[in-house]
């Protein structure tokens, strides 16, 4: 066990891309125990971590995003989300977390969400008076949301690192934490934008809101065909995400018709460069994972737990605080699969409900796309601002507080996150 975590931590600060680290660990790991022998199994475990039905979800929802985006369905949710907050100060700001919202149900990608608002909003926000730092940064924290309310493909990766987990629970769990927070972005971007003075719009009009509402009705029925397949029982997720696919490719081809095939082709080259990394590193995962089960590692860690704290608050609060850092130096979907395997376990043996370990771990982690020095979407939402780096980081500490706000409930009290899974049957 020693040598693999030496190998692991060596590669990992010479900067190694994480999945081959956490491959060559995997392999040093398994002669360790085994012995040459061993790495005949770790072909096939490689490969096992990419062949789970539920994964084809994957690319489906990233090109079903891609195809919003090239289809112009986002500028219709974004003047839907517009017409609703009026004379409210700061409507712009609070359009961009609503629209985020809206997008959640689709994607399921941070930087993807970042990328479709932010193109339209930013430029936006600045013409109307916001600052540009500002700008970025209720773009870069409201789009991690979309992780969060289903479908998500974390919760999709989470799953298939484990693999007892179901993602039906997953999905449902994150709804009640998604909403939360959002209206903790609300309420936080509702304080800035007053005391800062920033725009208001003309007065709420219902025949305004009705007719932005029709424009993008037939966006908006995309996550609510997603989302009511899956929680209905009525498709799997796979079946789910292909259907919101051909539903978003027919909607930019035949009704809208300004869908080009330069559009499909661009958006399915997106597509598989992302989805590649996703499932390479889901691949090494799953070599790690089992190292990480032969070794024993998850029992050593379940005893540290023990050691901090015997009371379960203090317990699952010191693992957050641990996700926190690991996310602020790991991007999200290789964070999953390194911590995953370890702590998940550890917690779940202390007593722990399943879901509600998923599910906290997954906010935890997902705070990392919005944390110095990674911060993912962060990164992203500066480019397209055309501002420094860091001045977007200290505009987006109010929302970094609103994010941990939700954390820390969702860890402390479980039931908000277990009440719409039992509710619909999830557990």
């Amino acid at each position: 066990m020693t040598q693999a975590l030496i190998v692991f931590a060596v590669f990992a600060f010479a900067s190694l891309p994480i999945g081959l680290v956490m491959v060559l660990s995997g392999l040093t790991g398994a002669v360790m125990i085994g012995g040459i022998d061993f790495l005949e199994i770790i072909a096939y475990r490689f490969y096992a971590g990419v062949s789970g039905f539920i994964l084809i979800a994957v690319p489906y929802f990233i090109f079903t995003a891609e195809l919003m985006n090239r289809a112009g369905l986002t500028d219709r949710l974004v003047a839907f989300a517009n017409s609703i907050f009026g004379r409210v100060p700061g409507a712009l700001s609070h359009v961009n977390i609503t629209v985020s919202v809206f997008f959640a149900g689709i994607t399921g990608a941070a930087v993807t969400d970042t990328v479709a608002i932010g193109k339209t909003l930013i430029p936006a926000m600045i013409k109307e008076g916001y600052d540009a730092d500002y700008s970025a940064a209720v773009t870069a924290c409201s789009s991690i949301i979309g992780p969060i309310i289903p479908p998500s493909i974390i919760m999709i990766v989470y799953a298939a690192t484990l693999r007892n987990v179901s993602i039906i629970g997953l999905f449902a769990a994150g709804l009640i934490p998604g909403l939360m927070m959002a209206l903790a972005l609300l309420v936080a971007s509702g304080w800035l934008s007053w005391r800062r003075g920033y725009a208001r719009h003309e007065a709420i009009v219902l025949a305004r809101i009705w007719q932005t509402g029709l424009r993008a009705a037939a966006a908006m029925l995309i996550p609510v065909l997603i989302l009511g397949g899956i929680l209905g029982g009525l498709t799997t997720i796979t079946e789910a995400a292909a259907v919101g696919c051909v539903y978003t490719l027919g909607l930019g081809c035949l009704v809208y018709r300004n869908l080009r095939w330069r559009d499909i082709w661009e958006a399915l080259v997106s597509t598989v460069s992302f989805c590649g990394v996703v499932f390479f590193l889901l691949g090494a995962s799953t070599v790690l994972g089992w190292f990480v089960t032969r070794s024993g590692i998850a029992r050593d860690a379940a005893e540290a737990i023990t050691l901090v704290s015997t009371d379960p608050s203090v317990q699952i609060l010191a693992v957050v605080v641990l996700l926190i850092v690991i996310g602020m130096f790991i991007d999200v979907l290789p964070a999953i699969v390194v911590s995953a395997p370890v702590l998940a376990p550890a917690l779940i043996q202390l007593g722990f409900d399943p879901l509600h370990v998923g599910m906290v771990m997954l906010l935890a982690l997902n705070l990392g796309n919005i944390t110095p020095p990674v911060g993912m979407t962060i990164m992203t939402a500066a480019r397209i601002a055309g501002v420094p780096y860091e001045a977007v980081i200290r505009q987006s500490l109010p929302f970094m507080v609103s994010h941990l706000v939700v954390i820390v409930l969702a860890a402390l009290l479980p039931d908000l996150v277990l009440w719409f899974p039992r509710l619909i049957g999830a557990i």
